[in-house]
C-alpha cells in the first residue's frame, strides 16, 4: 500500500540538511519525511458531492485531511 493520503495526495518528501564541518558545509545528511497518515471511515450519509463516491469505505488520510472532512460532516 502506497504511503499517500486518499483524499489530498500528500506523499513523503526528501528532506536535505546542511551539517557544518570545521569550515565547511557537508550536504549528507537527508531524511525522508512521511505525512501522518491515519484510518478513518467516511460517514455513509454524506451530502458532499466530492467524498459521494468514498461513502461508507476505510481510507488512510493525512491528520490535516480528517480535521478538514470533520468539520464538512
Amino acid at each position: 500500500m502506497a504511503k499517500q493520503c486518499a483524499l489530498c495526495g500528500k506523499k513523503s518528501i526528501l528532506v536535505g540538511r546542511y551539517k557544518k564541518l570545521i569550515s565547511k558545509y557537508n550536504p549528507t545528511v537527508k531524511k525522508r519525511k512521511y505525512p501522518n497518515l491515519q484510518w478513518t471511515k467516511v460517514p455513509l450519509d454524506i451530502e458532499n458531492k466530492k467524498f459521494k463516491k468514498l461513502a461508507g469505505k476505510r481510507l488512510l488520510a493525512c491528520a490535516k485531511c480528517i480535521k478538514a472532512f470533520s468539520k464538512i460532516c
